[in-house]
């Protein structure tokens, strides 16, 4: 019996067991158990049922030994009273044992060599306090024995490619083996994904319900799906994201192993947020801040569960698409217009077929029929007697997959019946077809993806013929469009040069050696609250911020010699660590252009910054005034969970106008602020509009990357910094307003 762990809690020697025990070796012998226990099995028990169904599902040969110290048979044969009974250890063992009794099983597993476990029992740390000290003995109980533990409060895994299923809920049949990989954090989803997988004829690899992760992780699993040989694409239902460090480790070995991730990430409501919060006891985050560092990762996120299956099977099963230019065959018009719309709001170009493709399609069209992309081979092949098993749209494939204009292929011409058709003769030339199809997709010099009408159940006959000769169609139009927009854009970073994505949760480029301190004598990580602007200048400006040309005065004459010194007209703001809001209490004035306007102008701000903050007014800045050009806001906040964030957006009113920003995790790098700025739909203004000149994007990106590094250069102290507004104007960029709030660091 291995001792309590009091008090609760890991100590140093389990955490780094628990480490050994969820490797993704440790985890490839874990998802494929030869022989299993069901410990607490009895015939009444229904979560027994459903794994003795679901192994018989998935096809397992192995043994599946029943465990109850008080029923001497269970489902027809003997039981053991423990598993210190077995003649030899078993590789799993599923606990339906209560909590009270966990702990000791755990005991008798490690007694009895049994190297894995899953634990059904709930009342862990999703309760609250006391369950998290419970969660914690238990999983130090498991790495002292050396057991790794799936759960608490978990349903289980399957395994299609091993042929196991130790899961407590239904396993739709056929199960099919494939290329999805599923992580769940949500145990009753498991078998409504497995339906709708079954249903569009989508393969699984592993698919594993996490319950409370206590030891291992949906990150564990991540590393083990991505050197998984059986995975191609990996889906990831996800209420939280605890380590996001860790995250975007694996999300960067997932992609260079060419291995997308499909995520649906919940709690983006409030609502939302407290329903994560109650299941996992965990917090969901921001979820505007998961966007962003979601999409910085190149991991797709979508938002329904149809969404992650169709497009984790498109990339799973079909060729990636290696540009936007698509060809489209349908028999229906009405499908064409609906594609070419939808593809339109995607970004997805529809180009005209090459000559010598619209001169072999024509040859095999009705004489009403015109040879254009998209193209509509209409039904009139329906109307006569079919004596050869291709049709016209087949042929159009023949000549559209070479067409040296297109990148992929849409393919609308897959219809099947429910049944095998009895007359013997179209049957044979049904299956000549679809094996010619495969064929001809298999050969083809650009992907070729077949897509379904309607997202319609496939049946059981078109599910086998579609699956014995490996082609995969889409479910539906709409989803199979939606794919395709979620598909391209990681195809696209995917392959672009890395050079410049920060896939990890790099060391700042800044050194807090290149960062004067925001006063006299003060030093930056001591500081709390807001800085003087003449503080948050210097900040920038050590880092490399361009910032408008400004001083610092005290007097009346002082301005006035400044504004010589500047050049006429200049703008005056009062500078205070108390104010951070200058336009608000009066202590800005703008444009001014004679020296009796900047003297009236000084007596007048600084009046009203001692109004508002008293003797700690530092004095008032002058500076150059700016006209023309574009404005942008470029701030930084922290997130508690994933730490300080960039936001960009057009500056002044706009940003709270048009709610138009981009948020990256720091630090970014000048390649990924230009597909922030990609993304704003003020892009144009940035671009040049009604003959203004175009903001020079390399030089902006640069600067802003910098400012993001004198941000991360603050480590924990940083609360805000905000620099509103930027000014663009061609390849000038200047700094006009600075904010920075600070408060002191841990120690």
């Amino acid at each position: 019996m291995v001792a309590d762990v009091d008090p609760p809690g890991l100590q140093a020697a389990h955490r780094e067991a628990v480490r050994e025990l969820v490797t993704p070796e440790r985890l490839r012998e874990f998802f494929a158990p030869r022989s299993m226990a069901m410990v607490g099995a009895s015939d009444t028990s229904g979560w027994a049922r459903f794994i003795v169904a679901s192994n018989a599902t998935a096809g397992y040969a192995g043994p599946l030994v029943t465990v109850h110290p008080g029923h001497a048979t269970a489902f027809g044969q003997p039981t053991v009273p423990s598993l210190r009974d077995l003649p030899e250890p078993v590789d799993l063992a599923f606990i339906l044992a209560p909590v009270p009794a966990v702990e000791s099983v755990l005991d008798d597993a490690g007694a009895a060599g049994v190297r894995g476990a899953v634990v059904l029992a709930a009342g862990y740390r999703e309760v609250g306090r006391e369950g998290q000290a419970l969660e914690d003995r238990m999983v130090a109980r498991a790495a002292a024995n050396g057991v790794t533990v799936l759960g608490p409060n978990c349903l289980g895994f399957l395994n299609a490619h091993a042929r196991c299923a130790p899961f407590a809920l239904t396993v739709p049949a056929p199960l099919t083996p494939g290329p999805v990989g599923i992580a769940l954090q949500s145990g009753a989803l498991a078998s409504v994904v497995l339906s709708f997988a079954r249903a569009h004829g989508i393969g699984v690899s592993t698919l594993t319900t996490m319950g409370n992760e206590s030891m291992i992780s949906t990150l564990d699993v991540l590393d083990y799906l991505v050197q998984d040989e059986h995975t191609r694409v990996i889906c990831l239902f996800l209420e939280e994201i605890s380590d996001p460090e860790k995250f975007a480790r694996a999300a960067e070995q997932a992609d260079r192993a060419g291995k997308p991730i499909v995520a649906l990430k919940v709690g983006s409501s409030e609502a939302g947020q407290r329903a994560a919060l109650a299941h996992t006891g965990s917090v969901a985050g921001n979820d505007a801040v998961v966007d962003a560092v979601l999409r910085q990762l190149n991991v797709i996120r979508v938002t329904s569960l149809e969404d992650l299956l169709c497009t984790a099977a498109l990339l799973g099963y079909d060729r990636w698409p290696r540009g936007r230019r698509m060809g489209v065959l349908s028999a229906s018009g009405g499908a064409c217009d609906i594609i070419a719309d939808r593809a339109n709001a995607l970004g997805i170009e529809i180009p005209e077929f090459a000559p010598q493709t619209a001169a072999a399609i024509a040859a095999h069209l009705p004489p009403f029929a015109v040879a254009k992309n998209p193209l509509d081979v209409t039904g009139y092949h329906l109307a006569n007697r079919r004596t050869s098993a291709l049709t016209a749209i087949d042929y159009a494939l023949d000549a559209t997959a070479a067409d040296p204009g297109l990148d992929f292929v849409l393919f609308n011409g897959i219809t099947l019946p429910d049944a095998r058709p009895p007359d013997e003769a179209a049957a044979t030339m049904m299956e000549r077809r679809v094996a010619w199809l495969a064929e001809r997709m298999a050969s083809a010099p650009v992907p070729v993806i077949p897509v379904g009408s309607t997202c319609v159940d496939l049946s059981d006959y078109a599910r086998q013929l579609l699956d014995r000769h490996r082609i995969h169609m889409l479910g539906g139009m709409e989803f199979g469009l939606r794919a395709l927009g979620h598909a391209l854009p990681w195809v696209e970073h995917h392959h672009a040069a890395r050079s410049d994505l920060p896939r990890t949760v790099p060391t700042p480029r800044v050194s807090t050696d290149r960062v004067s301190t925001p006063g006299d004598s003060a030093q930056w990580d001591s500081a709390s609250g807001a800085w003087s602007e003449v503080s948050a200048r210097r900040l920038l400006a050590d880092a490399g911020v361009p910032l408008v040309p400004a001083e610092l005065v005290h007097s009346a004459d002082e301005a006035a010699a400044a504004a010589g010194r500047l050049g006429l007209p200049v703008a005056l703001k009062i500078c205070s660590a108390r104010i951070t809001h200058k336009s608000d209490v009066g202590g800005v004035a703008l444009g001014l252009a004679t020296e009796a306007e900047v003297r009236a102008g000084f007596e007048r701000v600084l009046a009203a910054g001692r109004s508002a903050a008293g003797a700690d007014v530092d004095g008032v800045l002058v500076s150059a005034m700016r006209t023309g050009g574009v404005e942008m806001l470029a701030g930084v906040t922290v997130d508690p969970t994933f730490g300080p964030v960039l936001a960009l957006g057009l500056g002044g009113i706009w940003v709270e106008v048009l709610n138009d920003t981009s948020l990256r995790l720091l630090p970014v790098r000048p390649g990924e602020v230009k597909r922030m700025l990609a993304e704003l739909r003020g892009l144009p203004l940035l671009r040049g509009a009604r003959g203004t000149p175009p903001a020079d994007l390399d030089t902006l990106a640069e600067v802003i990357s910098v400012l993001g590094d004198a941000a991360v250069s603050l480590n924990g102290a940083l609360r805000a910094l905000e620099v509103n507004p930027l000014w663009v104007n061609g390849d000038q960029v200047e700094a006009l307003d600075v904010l920075v709030v600070t408060e002191p660091t841990a120690a």
